[in-house]
């Protein structure tokens, strides 16, 4: 899978921690408050890190739930994002849903994986040729530092074709 160069360009920027970083401050406040970093973002898959400490932690000194989904949302959104950006049509997304099952406790940082943007792809190009929504649930997994499984987070977007 290729990007267009609208998309690959804004792939380019996401990737740039300081854009990044200036893009959340702008628009997610509380995603550069929390610290969430941009790892990896490619054709394949999506990666982002939540940092431990302080503004991310729970009364009982692990990773707050809020912050551990706001690092599974922004693992699949950015995704979407960037792919909305590829087609020719103008395709408008909006967050459904999320479920989550915790298995491990977060201590430290976390990094959240989202692993399937060829079936994310397809989905927008769908939307982009139609007028009917099109939803898509995509699953994030959440890994302590050491690696260990620790959370799934199934979010679910819908995409509609503007008129």
């Amino acid at each position: 899978m290729s990007l267009a160069p609208a998309a690959e360009r804004l792939r380019r920027r996401m990737l740039n921690p300081w854009l990044f970083r200036a893009y959340l401050a702008r628009r997610v406040p509380l995603a550069a408050f929390a610290g969430l970093r941009l790892r990896r973002l490619d054709e394949a898959s999506c990666a982002v890190w939540l940092p431990g400490g302080w503004r991310t932690r729970n009364p009982f000194s692990s990773a707050y739930f809020a912050a551990q989904a706001m690092a599974a949302e922004m693992s699949t959104g950015v995704p979407a994002f960037m792919l909305v950006e590829d087609v020719p049509a103008s395709v408008s997304f909006i967050l459904r849903a999320i479920r989550a099952v915790f298995t491990k406790r977060i201590a430290g940082g976390s990094l959240f994986t989202f692993e399937d943007v060829a079936g994310l792809k397809s989905v927008v190009d769908r939307a982009a040729a139609g007028p009917d929504e099109q939803v898509y649930t995509g699953r994030s997994t959440g890994r302590t530092a050491q690696g260990e499984l620790a959370a799934e987070f199934d979010v679910t977007w819908s995409f509609r074709r503007r008129r």
